[in-house]
């Protein structure tokens, strides 16, 4: 029984040098040096193809190396595969830095202060107080959850939405597509940590934008396809919208061109909100693998009808 890696060569040093540590019984292979390709019963991988997957007759979990799994076509994965997603505490603590900065960076107007500044204007804003500007979270999986209760001690007002709804103290909770409007109406600052499947794909477009208050940001930490961009632009350019920060686009990196890196109301990163540390995944990772091997539910698993 042995386990295959295919991703970066670098964390595949650190993971390999785990697994001898850790798991010394389970063998380490990196691709493409799968040896006897029927030993492989686990894999990690960010993307895989179906001739990759048939030539592996006995593998019974693939883990994602990634948050998400909307880089992975599970219609490609044979049935009786488990899908892993990654749980790694540093995706979480990475995310809520970043929603809490980009949240904190629209609140306090720093998008006119960066233009104030290379305009050489001395130009100070009124203070809006927290408890008068609703931020809105879109996914409640544990990165929304994690987020909401970082935000919680600067008294912002706060609402949840997902597809089917979790209760959350000190949060009014959205569910389902029939209260999104709802939802987007109370939200000054609307944070994107949906997954990325058929029914999120576009979420924040033009239709999403007029539905919230007039001067609203939005923060996308999402996909970059839960974003239609010329909408944005629009909305940005209309006034509907005051502010964005984004880290994820539709293709990274960003072309030279593209209007977002010189647009005056967005703040752009380069996917960068948050990123897994090698040794605390790979310390993840082997604990699932030990939870399968016992009969356990392992964390992360993927329910192929939602798609995460």
């Amino acid at each position: 029984m042995a386990f295959l890696f295919k991703s970066s060569a670098e964390r595949g040093r650190v993971w390999g040098e785990a697994f001898t540590r850790l798991l010394p019984d389970m063998p380490f292979r990196t691709w493409p040096d799968v040896g006897d390709a029927g030993d492989i019963h686990y894999m990690a991988a960010w993307t895989v193809t179906r001739d990759l997957l048939e030539g592996l007759p006995n593998l019974e979990v693939l883990f994602s190396v990634g948050a998400g799994v909307d880089q992975l076509d599970l219609s490609q994965v044979p049935a009786h595969v488990q899908v892993v997603r990654m749980m790694e505490p540093g995706l979480t603590d990475g995310m809520v830095q970043y929603a809490t900065f980009a949240t904190l960076a629209l609140h306090r107007d720093m998008l006119d202060y960066r233009t104030a500044q290379a305009d050489h204007r001395w130009a100070p804003r009124h203070l809006l107080p927290a408890a008068q500007r609703c931020v809105g979270v879109m996914g409640l999986g544990n990165l929304g959850m994690a987020v909401l209760n970082a935000l919680r001690p600067f008294g912002f007002p706060l609402r949840g939405w997902s597809r089917s709804g979790s209760a959350v103290n000190g949060v009014e909770i959205f569910a389902g597509a029939d209260a999104l409007p709802a939802f987007l109406s109370g939200c000054d600052v609307l944070i994107c940590l949906l997954p990325l499947t058929g029914e999120t794909r576009g979420i924040l477009c033009r239709k999403s934008f007029d539905l919230l208050p007039r001067g609203a940001g939005i923060i996308n930490v999402g996909r970059g396809g839960h974003l239609v961009e010329h909408d944005l632009l629009s909305a940005l350019d209309s006034g509907q919208l005051s502010g964005a920060v984004i880290d994820v686009l539709n293709t990274e990196p960003a072309a030279a061109d593209h209007p977002f890196w010189s647009h005056p109301r967005i703040l752009l990163t380069p996917h960068v909100a948050s990123q897994t540390r090698d040794d605390s995944s790979v310390e993840v990772m082997i604990g699932n693998i030990r939870r399968h091997q016992a009969g356990q539910p392992m964390q992360g698993q993927v329910d192929r009808s939602r798609g995460y």
